[in-house]
């Protein structure tokens, strides 16, 4: 059985017709056309929001030399986005075992991070109360922020903070993986992204 079609071709104001007779068995051995492939999708990113899976909101706070370091400016590093305070007993007796996690972890090889680092968000209102408490209890990395508005912290404000210590641990993409890690928790989160 014959197929025919007929193909107009508008050319300059001038129609041409153009007739093609192919048979089913023709039809068969014509030359298959390589499927094109589409571009990969994108992932699509995280929404934002505080829970595991969500991207971490972005803090944009002031350091004790009044320079802005942004939470995103961490990107590739693993993060812990720690809530705490000068006048915080509970925070002061947390930040040994804070300690111990980044002195372990900071320059440990990751599976897809570049290295470990700390965001310390302080709720103080005194500067001079929060670089003392930085330095007795040996919060040696650089990544310390604070807007010193105490409870009313715009950082504090945007993630529901209602006591500290409080903390969300977030990837190299900033996508919060664990939060609320207390005593040896930390530990045991950070290892388990530790290249073996």
């Amino acid at each position: 059985m014959k197929k025919i079609s007929v193909i107009v071709l508008m050319l300059a104001g001038t129609s041409f017709l153009v007739s093609t007779a192919q048979t089913q068995e023709n039809k068969a051995k014509a030359p298959v056309m390589a499927k094109t492939s589409k571009p990969k999708d994108k992932p699509v990113p995280a929404p934002i929001g505080l829970e595991v899976g969500n991207q971490a909101p972005e803090i944009s706070l002031a350091t004790p030399e009044g320079k802005t370091l942004a939470l995103s400016s961490l990107r590739g590093k693993i993060v812990l986005i720690d809530f705490w305070a000068s006048w915080c007993r509970p925070c002061r007796m947390e930040n040994p075992n804070v300690v111990t996690a980044y002195n372990k972890y900071k320059n440990a090889k990751y599976k897809k991070a570049k290295g470990f680092t700390i965001y310390s968000v302080s709720l103080d209102r005194e500067k001079n109360s929060w670089m003392n408490a930085i330095k007795e209890d040996g919060l040696t990395w650089t990544t310390h922020v604070s807007d010193l508005k105490w409870w009313s912290s715009e950082a504090a404000q945007q993630y529901a903070v209602q006591g500290i210590p409080t903390n969300w641990l977030v990837d190299e993409n900033g996508v919060i993986i664990a939060k609320n890690l207390r005593g040896s928790a930390l530990d045991q989160e950070l290892e388990k992204l530790v290249k073996k």
